[in-house]
């Protein structure tokens, strides 16, 4: 496989695979590091890229297992989902500061969640992969991800649904 060929396969999925090793790792730089670590590695193996019959899935898949063993190396806890891309026409400065707050506090609560929880919502809510998708993704059985996913979205919903009810508005 030539470079160009190879570029062309990537590209698509790259901002993708980003996205991932963002909502994985703790800043920018970290998930620049490892895509680029993790598209040397599909380099690597291009003789071989060819034989997947869903390279976005694998791509997908070995951003998620690198991120994952970089963790696990460093130890490091401090995992953090920026989620800021709310926009709706021209809200108020006090609309945004909450609805920023409340993107703050999901980010928290999701934060807490376990590592596969973190990482299904990932992959459904934010890349919106379909079940079949995911499962090849991951190796999961689609009733258990679905199931992890409900527990995910209930204890997100139910910390949600706490805090507004106390009117908790601090980090």
């Amino acid at each position: 496989m030539k470079q160009n060929t190879f570029i062309d396969l990537m590209n698509p999925v790259q901002d993708k695979m980003y996205r991932m090793a963002k909502r994985l790792l703790v800043s920018k730089e970290a998930a620049e590091d490892a895509i680029q670590e993790v598209m040397m590695k599909l380099w690597s193996r291009k003789q071989t890229l060819s034989s997947y019959d869903n390279l976005e899935a694998f791509a997908m898949t070995v951003t998620k297992n690198y991120c994952l063993d970089q963790l696990k190396l460093k130890g490091n806890n401090n995992l953090r989902i920026v989620h800021s891309n709310y926009e709706d026409g021209n809200p108020s400065l006090q609309k945004k500061i909450e609805v920023q707050d409340d993107l703050d506090w999901v980010q928290k609560i999701i934060e807490n969640l376990p590592e596969q929880q973190k990482v299904l919502v990932q992959l459904r809510e934010v890349e919106q992969y379909d079940y079949d998708e995911i499962a090849e993704m991951t190796g999961m059985q689609q009733t258990a991800i679905r199931v992890a996913l409900s527990r995910a979205r209930k204890k997100i919903k139910e910390e949600m649904i706490k805090r507004h009810r106390y009117g908790i508005k601090s980090n």
